[in-house]
């Protein structure tokens, strides 16, 4: 073009070209070197096969080269979305910053709340995609951060409107990271002192004893929650905790519980979830909905449907969140009557509140058609299951339906492990006393400290869990007379217990 610069290609172009340019050279000049002499010709192939060969090679060639280029427009085309998706989930975590700090109230924070769902949601099905078709870990890693970091923010602006000033000094996370960072060390350090028993003990599986399910990511919170319960067991012997974790938490559980063995005689086993094959895709919709990145719960918190196929030899098992703390022996449990009903629970409506039409959308028909919107919720926390029940009933089988039907997020929020219980065991929970579960300790400030005291268990259900600097004051005593002190690493990472 007159008056302008003279086209020339790209340095990645020009290295490219040289690159093919010299292969098929070097082909070229192999072939012919490796022909025998003229005294021989007779008996050597025409040099048109020679050359038929080099056209063989040059095509391979060409087709190497177009399949890089494939793979790099892919690769730079997933590097831009990579690159975008950080950019927008660092504009939105700034954006909830400033709602922190201006102490908006909770209706406000609906849009941005559901934004952020919708790109966390999107960043985990590119990081899912980028697993199958690149080595692109590094890049998965960094975005898993921010998605997290994005992620504690929102939790911390749902409450922003009455506690936004302390959370935004909230700090603690860190510390519990640091905590499974320097157990997970320690695993690194002498994998073999902390192997798994390959002889399990026989009381695992012994139905006549007392059995826990408690799953779990936090060592601290579930060492209190095992502390605490054997502390209180007239017979902690009998008392049997199933703990389960995510697999990359595992060493860090072991090495605790080496180092700090259950007290009084309990009795603890540790366990992943990949250690149950049949929690896959193909038997389970919930997996197969995470691993497609349309589902924004960890599989952890869905374990509990399974609990009759984790636990086959079992007839009845009482099931913790690892944010309680127990305080009366719990064996009187495994005698109450559930009159032929899977769910033992604690009611939590009173008069028009915290009913069905709470949780469900009753615009769909198969709502209307199969649930009464006035019936009682109940909650998680502290539930006995009866697994011979659960079995004959098909409870798993049901809960798949659902999911299955609420692919779409129609029927209730996906997010919600508490509405999908309450449909699963509609018409199958016998309601327990309340002074078996006391909640709210996590946002309610106005607990009696008499219904505290009468209660079997208390629950830090909500925001202020009694690890963070959020705690409510109040209720932080109960939870930390049960931490261990003389865990070394609790020092090492900042816990202000």
């Amino acid at each position: 073009m007159a008056g302008g610069r003279a086209f020339r290609p790209s340095a990645p172009c020009r290295a490219a070209f040289a690159a093919l340019l010299t292969l098929l050279l070097l082909a070229a000049l192999s072939f012919l070197l490796s022909s025998t002499p003229a005294s021989s010709a007779r008996s050597s192939p025409p040099l048109s096969a020679h050359l038929a060969a080099v056209r063989r090679h040059a095509a391979v060639l060409a087709a190497y080269a177009a399949h890089a280029r494939k793979i790099k427009e892919a690769s730079a085309a997933q590097s831009l979305s990579f690159s975008t998706l950080s950019s927008d989930l660092s504009a939105l975590s700034a954006r909830l910053a400033s709602h922190l700090s201006s102490s908006l109230p909770e209706d406000a924070l609906r849009p941005l709340e559901k934004e952020a769902r919708e790109r966390i949601k999107f960043a985990r099905a590119l990081a899912a995609d980028a697993k199958e078709g690149f080595d692109t870990q590094s890049k998965i890693q960094k975005l898993s951060y921010t998605v997290f970091a994005v992620g504690e923010q929102l939790a911390r602006a749902r409450c922003a409107g009455r506690m936004s000033s302390r959370i935004a000094a909230d700090s603690t996370p860190k510390s519990l990271h640091c905590l499974a960072m320097r157990l997970l060390e320690a695993h690194l350090a002498n994998p073999s002192a902390f192997a798994d028993d390959p002889d399990p003990s026989p009381e695992f599986d012994d139905p006549a004893l007392y059995h826990y399910a408690i799953f779990s990511d936090n060592v601290l919170a579930v060492s209190v929650v095992v502390a605490s319960a054997a502390r209180s067991a007239a017979d902690p012997s009998r008392h049997v905790f199933h703990v389960v974790t995510a697999p990359m938490y595992l060493p860090a559980f072991r090495v605790w519980f080496a180092r700090r063995p259950p007290p009084l005689g309990v009795h603890v086993q540790l366990l992943a979830y990949s250690d149950f094959p049949f929690l896959n895709a193909t038997n389970s919709p919930v997996v197969r909905q995470i691993d497609a990145g349309n589902r924004d719960v960890e599989l952890l918190d869905y374990l509990r449907f399974y609990l009759p196929d984790m636990f086959p030899s079992l007839r009845r098992v009482v099931l913790l969140e690892d944010d309680v703390v127990v305080q009366k022996d719990l064996a009187a449990l495994w005698q109450v009557d559930l009159d032929g009903k899977v769910n033992g629970a604690v009611e939590t409506c009173f008069g028009g509140f915290r009913r069905y039409r709470k949780y469900l959308n009753f615009t769909q028909p198969i709502v209307r058609d199969r649930f009464n919107p006035s019936a009682c919720a109940w909650a998680y926390g502290v539930n006995v299951f009866d697994l011979e029940t659960w079995r004959r009933d098909g409870c798993t089988e049901l809960f798949h339906q659902y999911m299955e039907m609420n692919e779409d997020g129609e029927l209730w929020d996906p997010t919600s492990i508490l509405t999908a219980g309450l449909m699963s065991f509609y018409g199958n929970t016998k309601p327990l006393d309340k002074s078996w579960h006391v909640m709210g300790l996590g946002y309610n400030p106005s607990i009696s400290p008499e219904a505290i005291r009468s209660a079997a268990v208390i629950h830090f259900d909500g925001n202020m869990k009694p690890w963070l600097d959020v705690a409510l004051n109040q209720y932080k005593a109960p939870w930390t007379k049960y931490v261990d002190t003389e865990m070394e690493f609790l020092t090492l990472c900042n816990f202000g217990l």
